[in-house]
């Protein structure tokens, strides 16, 4: 770079943007790449004192046959000899000089972020593939993480890369697994290949304990919320207490505060023929022998209907089956976090749960997760009170397709994932438990939910309204380089939040084993001969 041929210099200084006027754009480059939108320059008063910058907008002014060049930057920081800070308010006006950002000065920037100890990588800088841009690993898992971007942007490559790398971290060299556990809910079966050795639940091995569902659970799952009828939630109620109190072998004085909530064993098809016995209960009448229809008789017909259609559904036999009955609520624990095969990360795969039950097989594992959190960090505390780390085995739970169940929706069928999660959300740090939260449309995100996250990393968004939505919620001003969302390229991402130094256009790195989210090759497949389809096969498993 020749300093000589460089004829460029500040024309206005706002509080959140510079212009710059640029004579000649060619020589105002750097030999390696051409400037672009996202590239970084810097503005100096002096040779220690360097504001940070990134090019926003590019446009062209000609005046008398003269051509100048003006670019829109918005400042990032000062970079102070080796140190660097937000904020431009250092700078003296009028700046002198203005240069693209040397490269390793740009370094300088993103090596500030943390102690090396707690730098945390996925990426590299989109403008410069050979430069890292590292955050801190601890603010960024223990703060709510969003990763949102349309299909095919590279969002479960992303997703898969930062867990793949967060289950290779460690502090020194030991053999064996790290202490890292990750939950995720793959709605679309495609993290299998890129964790192998994940512990991986699908609805062949899934064993959910039903009478661990709390009353909403409950009622959501038996009850038909649209008849809004009183008489079957209150022999609902009734029968689900007593059968709890029935099955339960502890202190009497414990018996008796048994509630609805409480996480105790109850025999579903008992509960059944309780609301069998309702519905066809005759009662003394008037005369001596005489007997006449209980108060509830005939009146729940529909609600055994509705019981037995649930029971007997061989595909809900994940949570209403034998093994339901049977399964230990510390082996539920266990299995759901990768203690019963030891494993980092826990694969719990969705796509064969039924749409109808697919909000609450989230929200029973989400409320059981967070309640360990809470559980864990009393005893903690309980045995030390001086303790400072409230859970020493924190979790991060994955939520794929996260608007598929927990939707900007005031519907009755969303309500118990959402409160679930929703309450992760806004408590769920204080005991160890953060959420990622990844979406094509999050737009259709419950706010409260979306709002609550600190870390973004935000890849193309074809759809107008999420464009708006993630502009609006982002707690950080990335000025115009947010209407870059919908240009951005495959893996490339806006990456802003409180785990990085400065808001960054970044390239996702490509995973060693990659999600199996490829999309089809219609045209390839569709030029090849005839295919026969075995009926029978997809049938039989149909049928199951």
């Amino acid at each position: 770079m020749n300093d000589k041929k460089i004829v460029a210099e500040v024309i206005s200084v706002m509080p959140n943007k510079i212009k710059i006027s640029i004579d000649n754009l060619d020589d105002f480059s750097i030999a390696e790449e051409k400037l672009k939108i996202g590239s970084y320059i810097e503005v100096s008063d002096n040779e220690n004192c360097k504001l940070m910058a990134i090019i926003e907008s590019f446009s062209i002014e000609v005046k008398e046959n003269e051509r100048k060049y003006i670019l829109e930057a918005s400042p990032l920081g000062v970079l102070n000899g080796d140190v660097f800070e937000r904020g431009g308010d250092n700078i003296a006006i009028p700046p002198k000089d203005v240069f693209p950002a040397k490269k390793e000065d740009i370094i300088k920037i993103f090596s500030s972020v943390c102690k090396e100890k707690n730098k945390f990588c996925f990426s590299k800088l989109s403008s410069d593939n050979t430069i890292d841009v590292p955050i801190n690993g601890n603010v960024f898992f223990s703060k709510h993480i969003s990763i949102v971007g349309s299909t095919g942007s590279g969002k479960s490559n992303t997703v898969a890369k930062i867990i793949q790398n967060a289950i290779n971290s460690k502090n020194s060299e030991y053999d064996g697994l790290n202490n890292s556990h990750i939950i995720i809910f793959d709605i679309h079966s495609e993290y299998k290949t890129a964790f192998p050795e994940a512990n991986y639940i699908d609805i062949d091995n899934l064993v959910l304990p039903y009478w661990l569902l709390n009353s909403d659970e409950l009622q959501e799952l038996f009850i038909d919320t649209e008849a809004n009828d009183h008489n079957q939630r209150n022999v609902f109620k009734e029968a689900i207490v007593t059968n709890k109190k029935n099955h339960f072998t502890g202190l009497d004085e414990v018996k008796e505060k048994i509630h609805f909530d409480s996480p105790l064993l109850f025999d579903i098809d008992e509960v059944l023929d309780y609301v069998r016995f309702k519905n066809e209960e005759m009662v003394p009448g008037a005369g001596v022998g005489k007997e006449k229809q209980g108060p509830l008789n005939g009146k729940l017909t529909n609600f055994v209907s509705r019981m037995e259609n649930k029971i007997n559904d061989k595909r809900l036999e994940f949570l209403l089956g034998k093994k339901s009955k049977e399964i230990t609520f510390i082996d539920t624990l266990k299995k759901l976090m990768g203690y019963s095969e030891k494993s980092n990360v826990t694969i719990i795969d969705l796509s064969g749960v039924p749409f109808d039950v697919l909000n609450i097989t989230v929200s029973l594992i989400s409320r059981i997760l967070f309640e360990y959190g809470y559980y864990y960090k009393k005893i903690r505390f309980m045995n030390n009170s001086d303790e400072t780390i409230n859970n020493d085995i924190p979790l991060l739970l994955v939520y794929e397709e996260a608007h598929k169940y927990v939707p900007n929706s005031d519907l009755a069928k969303y309500k118990s994932s959402k409160e679930s999660i929703e309450r992760i959300a806004k408590e769920g740090r204080k005991y160890g438990i953060t959420l990622l939260l990844a979406s094509q449309r999050p737009s259709e995100i419950s706010e409260t939910i979306f709002s609550q996250c600190n870390n973004f990393i935000a890849m193309r968004l074809t759809n107008p309204n999420d464009q708006n939505y993630v502009k609006r919620l982002l707690p950080d001003t990335f000025g115009e380089l947010i209407n870059k969302l919908p240009s951005l390229r495959i893996g490339e991402a806006i990456l802003i939040g409180d785990s990085t130094i400065i808001p960054s256009i970044i390239q996702i790195d490509e995973c060693e084993q990659k999600p199996s989210s490829n999309d089809i090759p219609y045209l390839d497949l569709w030029k090849e001969p005839w295919k026969e389809l075995k009926f029978e096969e997809i049938i039989k498993e149909w049928e199951k």
